[in-house]
């Protein structure tokens, strides 16, 4: 009797592992450095590291042994749903910025995307 017992509480406590609770609310999970579009588009080959940390913010990962890459990386995960991360590294010759690479890329802003931005392109004309 104890054995069917306990061979059928741990059928009924491995069935539960399987089950979707309705209304638990799962958090989002953001870690590192958020970095937009508009930050890397502010970037300018031969700006100081302190204009690069003004615009970026302080880097998640300051190597000493290679002191002239920064890198930063950003992870996030709504709810259920996937995990995505976005990575950026610049690299500084002479404590100015040579170049960056990752998941930006810088955009080319040929045609003024705003209503004050065309106002401002007609006033210049």
């Amino acid at each position: 009797m104890r054995k069917n017992f306990l061979i059928l509480s741990i059928c009924f406590l491995s069935a539960c592992s399987s089950l979707q609770f309705p209304g638990v609310y799962k958090i989002n999970v953001e870690q590192g450095n958020v970095v937009t579009q508009e930050m890397v588009d502010q970037l300018q080959p031969g700006m100081s590291r302190e204009q690069v940390e003004y615009i970026m913010g302080s880097a998640l990962i300051k190597d000493t042994f290679a002191a002239n890459r920064w890198d930063y990386v950003y992870t996030s995960q709504r709810g259920d749903g996937p995990r995505f991360q976005k990575r950026i590294s610049i690299f500084f010759e002479n404590d100015k910025l040579q170049s960056f690479t990752g998941d930006f890329v810088p955009t080319d802003k040929t045609e003024p995307e705003t209503e004050q931005e065309q106002e401002q392109e007609q006033e210049q004309e």
